[in-house]
């Protein structure tokens, strides 16, 4: 088969296309046929050497994939050879054969395409537990979505006005990012950059302050959210740089700082994301929620997919088709 190799780290040139034996099954896993599989920011991070998740190279990235399974552990029951799936592999999503256990992979609906399955697993999960699971959204509450025009930005836009947010502001890099984030129904788009986002912030939430952040980006803008941050709010950390506060900060007020780790739950805790998993095809099944789909390459021009998603420039989810 062919797939996709992070031969060293570095920059988007050090993903290499390689021919490779396609991985045989353990006793509780599954082998899938990749139709598709999304291009994350970890994986760039895991390019880079900085993801938590990953080792050294030579190792094939990719957190998430949809596809058909083509072959069965001998412990596996509820899988079957020719069913469509979403999973969370084991060893990387970036070829044409991926293997995962049974226990992270979901059968999916015919009537979701292959390319809007393959944009669920990361972004689709990832925002329902922040929001959900996390933050414990409450119908009426304002939510903040820092760098917003992304795959998960805009999923995550869309979920909190799902689970009843009052009022969604999303905040961007550019100007240019704005136009996806209306789509996605945020009310209100900033520039996290702008030395007025705060005040535009408390002028958007009443002078009270949101009641949920969700911070990707930490460092200043951490500081930032906590200056703003309604009483009884939460701020949900899940990447970017560190940053420190006073706990006096907190107590007084009842806020919440909170972390949220993907990968974390996959290693650790892998048997909680069924739920999860299975709210969230309900909402793209009713089409409550969308996946936004910016850009798709062939598996060979991996090099592309990650130099655009380095580009900053990127809106919504990019795939990698085999």
């Amino acid at each position: 088969m062919k797939a996709v190799y992070v031969s060293q780290f570095g920059g988007p040139e050090v993903l290499e296309v390689v021919d490779t034996d396609i991985p045989t099954v353990g006793p509780s896993q599954v082998l899938i046929k990749v139709a598709a599989a999304s291009v994350n920011f970890a994986d760039v991070k895991a390019r880079q050497g900085n993801y938590h998740g990953k080792g050294q190279p030579p190792f094939i990235p990719g957190l998430d994939v949809a596809g058909t399974v083509t072959a069965v552990g001998k412990d596996v029951s509820e899988l079957h050879i020719g069913d469509r799936v979403i999973s969370f592999p084991r060893e990387g999503s970036y070829a044409e054969y991926c293997v995962a256990d049974e226990i992270v992979t979901y059968p999916i609906s015919d009537e979701i395409s292959f390319d809007v399955a393959a944009t669920c697993p990361v972004v689709a999960v990832t925002t329902y537990q922040l929001l959900a699971k996390v933050a414990k959204l409450q119908t009426g509450e304002k939510v903040v979505v820092h760098s917003a025009s992304g795959g998960i930005g805009t999923t995550a836009i869309q979920m909190a006005k799902i689970l009843g947010a009052g009022k969604v502001i999303a905040t961007v890099g550019s100007k240019e990012k704005a136009n996806v984030c209306y789509q996605a129904g945020a009310d209100a788009v900033l520039n996290y950059r702008n030395d007025t986002l705060e005040n535009e912030i408390r002028s958007l939430t009443d002078d009270v302050g949101p009641d949920v952040i969700l911070d990707p980006i930490g460092g200043e803008l951490f500081e930032k959210n906590l200056n703003i941050l309604a009483p009884f709010g939460r701020i949900v950390c899940f990447g970017g740089e560190s940053a420190s506060f006073q706990t006096g900060n907190l107590h007084k007020t009842c806020r919440s700082v909170l972390g949220y780790s993907l990968g974390t739950h996959l290693k650790e805790r892998p048997e909680t994301l069924k739920s999860s998993v299975l709210q969230v095809l309900e909402y793209v099944q009713q089409k409550h929620l969308k996946l936004f789909i910016g850009e798709k390459f062939p598996l060979q021009e991996a090099i592309k997919a990650h130099q655009w998603m380095d580009s900053r420039k990127s809106t919504g989810k990019i795939l990698l088709v085999p």
